[in-house]
């Protein structure tokens, strides 16, 4: 209700014969509402008109709501900023930062890198302080005009020195280096906007791969009709997933007779193991066909693990082998919609579907991933497997023809993307692949940055040591001269390679140098519209992420400093292209799933196995407030987003307004990634 002290009456502000305003309080917004006011019997025809006009009173109370609800809006944000101002003095306060790694971990090219983003923060300090004081002596900083400077005194003297180095030395290979990077900028993105039409073409045409002939599918179809297939399922040390991955996987609609499940264990920890193998022992009671194996050496870590299983003598007596990895939950139909693909087409050896993610929705980095990864598979994998039959193996969730495997030359532990080496041999040696974009399988992305930031370290340093290895083997291979160009420049180079470099390059380091060198030139179209247009391209397969355009740009620019990094340790063969780091999963769907397996257990009325859910529940999230909770600071991030915002600040100088922007969102960008801001909190 109104407040009584606005006027007269029950709960309206009235004068004399004008129109009475209802104010409803409703925390945090009020909303305004006009009654029209009776008009007496007998009163003059004019006395309504009159009593409907708004008096300067009535309008100030509006002004004054608006203003009040304005102010809880500011109050609010002023919440947020301290909210995070007191979560960023936390993190400086804790004091850990990147350079606290694990034992064995690599971090000989983290420092010199970090040592390089560092001498170029101070220059880039130095040359603001020298650019301010210039810009106090009236000197116009675009085009400087050495005639105009008077060289009466040493400051002055200085200032035209560094105007000529700049001129006549920094700015030519400045401008070639920026010029290279545009172009390379636009190979990539007409790489991508040709990949959405070829999206759009399948979309208009409807163009899917069809079994040629999918048999007998139904309950009464014999055994005889299905193949034999051996399901894979690696893990190492993922308490939080096992029982999701193995409950689905026991799940499928099979006959039972014709698959068998590897629960493949790589475990370091006695309690997980123990945990895993009574797992599998239940499913065996259950009538489930599965094995429990554990290696106590991880050789090789996951290429190592399916290699091993590979090597069993009872692998002979199948024909496919599926592979899921921990966090992944396969549908009961999966079998029945990928394994029919492979009849009467010989030459296929892989038949992959897509990923959906049970915590997309999590936090804003699972959202940003989501957009990526939805791109990943309806563009480049759909359009690759609908026109070239050939795309990079995505590890999980694909079912590969054994004899494709073993022609192949199997599972090999030289890089560590095992999935891209084995997709690559198997196309060299004539093998087709085929993307299920209709077929989908739930698992989860990374919560926290520090999982998704190694996660994308090794898929950025596996690709250049594959390169490294299989470059020759390509040149040698019999396959066409334009499946050839389509390996070595489209595949490699310009996806694994260029993107990376012009990415971190181009507005990590040319971009802040032309603040300082403004001889050199960046067009506009170039910092803004050109990534504009690629984002929104980008976010076309997630059309409900579109809220998210502006951050997905920033954060993909991010981003490039990890991936610019992982692709030089992974081409030079540094130490860190070798590191292994299974990614942490959280388990969140686990409680869902288990419900759902406790339903179907009981209709089913099996008596003695169906699994507890309150236990099930309790070992599949395991207390975490026994872990002290922390976070990293990272500092080549912090040292980027310092180095552009004083970027940023020069251009003020020179009134670039687009490239300002640019800047300043992009300095704070990396501002929230090196407090470590965005994801969840790493345990």
């Amino acid at each position: 209700m109104a407040p009584s002290w606005w006027g007269r009456g029950s709960g309206g502000v009235s004068n004399g014969g004008g129109t009475p305003v209802v104010v409803k309080m409703e925390n945090p917004n009020w909303s305004i509402s006009e009654v029209e006011a009776e008009v007496a019997p007998g009163s003059p025809a004019g006395a309504g008109k009159v009593g409907r006009g708004k008096n300067a009173r009535q309008i100030t109370w509006v002004l004054l709501l608006k203003a009040h609800r304005a102010a809880g809006r500011l109050t609010g944000a002023a919440s947020a900023a301290l909210a995070i101002a007191s979560a960023a003095r936390r993190r400086v306060a804790a004091g850990r930062t990147d350079s606290d790694v694990a034992p064995g971990e690599s971090t000989a090219l983290r420092t010199r890198f970090y040592g390089c983003i560092r001498v170029f923060l101070v220059l880039s300090l130095l040359l603001l302080a020298v650019e301010v004081a210039a810009y106090l002596q009236g000197w116009h900083l675009e085009a400087p005009s050495l005639s105009l400077l008077a060289v009466d005194d040493l400051f002055t003297a200085s200032y035209a020195g560094w105007m000529r180095v700049r001129l006549e030395y920094l700015a030519p290979p400045l401008q070639f280096l920026t010029n290279a990077c545009v172009v390379l900028f636009l190979i990539q993105s007409i790489d991508r906007l040709v990949l959405c039409l070829g999206c759009f073409w399948i979309r208009l045409k409807g163009i899917k791969p069809v079994p040629q002939a999918a048999g007998k599918a139904d309950v009464e179809a014999g055994a005889d009709d299905f193949p034999m297939v051996l399901v894979q399922i690696p893990m190492c040390n993922e308490r939080e997933v096992y029982q999701q991955s193995i409950g689905a996987v026991c799940n499928l609609d099979w006959p039972k007779s014709n698959f068998l499940v590897q629960v493949l264990d790589d475990s370091d920890d006695a309690t997980t193991s123990a945990l895993i193998k009574e797992e599998v022992e239940k499913w065996q009671r259950e009538g489930v066909r599965i094995i429990y194996r554990h290696r106590v050496i991880r050789d090789g870590y996951k290429a190592g693990n399916l290699k091993s299983a590979m090597n069993c003598s009872y692998v002979k007596d199948y024909e496919f082998v599926v592979i899921f990895d921990a966090d992944f939950q396969p549908q009961p139909d999966f079998l029945k919609r990928t394994v029919p693909h492979f009849k009467g087409k010989d030459d296929v050896g892989l038949v992959q579907a897509r990923w959906s993610f049970v915590n997309k929705d999590e936090n804003l980095l699972t959202r940003l991933q989501n957009i990526n990864l939805c791109f990943h598979f309806e563009v480049e994998q759909q359009v690759n497997g609908a026109f070239l039959n050939f795309f990079g193996f995505n590890g999980t969730a694909g079912v590969w023809r054994i004899k494709a495997l073993e022609d192949s030359g199997g599972w090999m532990e030289r890089t560590t993307v095992e999935d891209m080496d084995i997709a690559v041999r198997a196309h060299l040696k004539g093998w087709k692949f085929l993307f299920l974009n209709d077929v989908e399988c739930h698992c989860e992305l990374p919560e926290s940055y520090e999982a998704y930031r190694k996660q994308q370290h090794r898929w950025h340093s596996g690709p250049m040591q594959l390169f490294r290895l299989c470059f020759v083997d390509i040149i040698k291979s019999k396959i066409g001269f334009w499946k050839k160009c389509n390996l070595i420049f489209l595949f490699f180079l310009l996806r694994k390679l260029i993107l990376p470099f012009y990415s971190f390059t181009l507005f990590c380091v040319i971009l802040p140098m032309t603040m300082f060198v403004p001889e050199a030139e960046l067009p506009a179209w170039v910092v803004c519209y050109i990534p504009a247009t690629m984002s929104i391209l980008n976010i076309l397969p997630a059309p409900k992420a579109f809220p998210f355009i502006v951050p997905y740009l920033l954060f993909e620019n991010t981003m490039s400093v990890t991936k610019f990094n992982a692709m030089i340790s992974g081409l030079f063969q540094l130490g860190s292209a070798y590191e292994w780091v299974v990614t942490k999963k959280s388990g969140r769907s686990s409680e869902g799933d288990l419900v759902g397996l406790v339903e179907k257990h009981s209709k089913q009325q099996r008596v003695g196995s169906a699994p507890n859910l309150d236990t099930l529940t309790k070992e599949s999230n395991p207390e975490k407030d026994s872990k002290k909770k922390h976070n990293r600071i990272y500092r080549k991030e912090l040292a980027l987003s310092f180095l552009l915002l004083t970027a940023a600040t020069r251009s003020l100088l020179s009134a670039q307004g687009i490239h300002f922007y640019f800047l300043l969102f992009q300095g704070v960008s990396f501002l929230v990634v090196g407090l470590d801001l965005i994801g969840e909190q790493v345990e």
